[in-house]
């Protein structure tokens, strides 16, 4: 299953996102905001798109809010998270391969040409698949280590 989030920043790019994840087929369930609120906060919505990832090994999560940054932060303080931002297919490919991202950040407002790039960016992301290479698996224990 894959987890929606966004606040008021990243609304509209969360509702494009939601079109193109309908018409390719996939299973989302959009966890907000619902509508537009200048007054919401990106911290909510990290925190339930992570706990939802994190229920369940094959879930992913994308987070948009204004830079990307705040719900990857927020995203990561949950046991089990591996949240990136991405600007580039080439990025968010090689951080599924090699960390086993599990939630996609994106920014709407810094994100170049941002319906375009999201779009292949979010394509990617849920088409690559964790290469389960030894060292990688090191690298994500250790991670794993920080979080106790």
């Amino acid at each position: 299953m894959i987890y929606l989030g966004a606040d008021h920043r990243g609304f509209e790019l969360k509702e494009k996102a939601k079109q193109w994840l309908a018409e390719s087929g996939y299973q989302f369930e959009d966890c907000g905001a619902f509508e537009y609120n200048k007054d919401d906060d990106y911290s909510d919505f990290a925190k339930v798109v992570a706990e939802k990832v994190v229920s369940e090994s094959s879930n992913r999560g994308i987070l948009i809010c204004g830079s990307g940054i705040g719900v990857c932060v927020a995203a990561n303080k949950a046991r089990g998270v591996r949240a990136g931002t991405a600007v580039s297919s080439e990025q968010v490919k090689t951080s599924v391969n090699d960390e086993d991202l599990n939630i996609l950040c994106l920014s709407a407002n810094y994100l170049p040409n941002a319906d375009i790039a999201a779009k292949e960016i979010i394509k990617t992301f849920l088409e690559t698949k964790f290469s389960g290479e030894e060292r990688h698996i090191r690298r994500i224990n250790k991670i794993k280590e920080l979080e106790k």
